[in-house]
Parts: C-alpha cells; sequence; structure tokens
C-alpha cells in the first residue's frame, strides 16, 4: 500500500497558494506561499482519507498522472490507514483481532477509529498480526 498521491498546485487569484489532489477532490490545501501550500497538503490528504474510511469507503487508488507534485500522507496518518485497511481485507472480527493481539476489544476498536491516536508500536504490531509489515521509504521534498 503506497501513499503517495499527485496533486495540483495553483495560483489563488486572492492570493497565496492551493493544492488540489484530483484522486480526492475534498482534500484541498493552502497556503500563503508555496511552502505554506504544499506543508498542509500532506495533513488534507490524511483527513481527506481518514474520511473516506469512516465513510465506509474504499481507500482510492493514487493514478499515476493528474499532478505537478506528489504528495505522501504522513507516517502517522500511514500506518493508521494501513492497519484499517489491513482490517477490512483480514475478513476477521474484531472480537478476534483482540485475541491474536491478546488485548481489550475496547482497545481494538480505538486502534480502528481513524480518528483515534495509536502509538506506531501498536499498528506496527497490530499489522504483523494481520500478515502485514511496515517498509519505510523516503522520497526528495
Amino acid at each position: 500500500m503506497r501513499l503517495i498521491y499527485p496533486a495540483r498546485l495553483e495560483a489563488d487569484p486572492d492570493g497565496g497558494f492551493v493544492v488540489t489532489f484530483p484522486d480526492l477532490p475534498e482534500a484541498i490545501s493552502g497556503g500563503a506561499t508555496r511552502e505554506a501550500a504544499i506543508g498542509a497538503a500532506s495533513e488534507a490528504l490524511g483527513v481527506a482519507l481518514r474520511w473516506a474510511l469512516r465513510d465506509g469507503r474504499d481507500l482510492p487508488a493514487a493514478s499515476e498522472t493528474g499532478g505537478d507534485l506528489a504528495i505522501p500522507v504522513g507516517a502517522s496518518d500511514a500506518m493508521k490507514l494501513a492497519v484499517c485497511e489491513a482490517f477490512r481485507q483480514s475478513g476477521i472480527s474484531q472480537a478476534e483481532l483482540a485475541r491474536r493481539l491478546g488485548k481489550d476489544e475496547k482497545l481494538v476498536r480505538r486502534i480502528l477509529d481513524p480518528d483515534h491516536p495509536t502509538k506506531l508500536a501498536m499498528l506496527e504490531a497490530t499489522l504483523a498480526v494481520l500478515g502485514r509489515r511496515v517498509v519505510i521509504e523516503t522520497i526528495a521534498a
């Protein structure tokens, strides 16, 4: 699962810059400078993807074209999204995931809540019991 989406950077007629995502029209960010708009874009992207999960929608695949920039989702959001997607694809219940983790079902509900902060170590452990592992990649800014 690679969460890097193409984005368009445009000058705002009212001043500053706006970043939009062809694959996620609801994700829009802006800033007074080009750098500020791009910096806010990752957060806007993460919010839009969490909304999609919360609404029960599949995460849209990132298209190969359609943007001036490639914007990655922040690390915490990417981990949370990966866990939620892996759980959905696993076909197991929350109770079964709790059993596999050796944790209370209340904790599992929080882990699977796209808006609840979860420590990265717990997200990585959850991915492991779901048969996934984390690979970190860096890209030039």
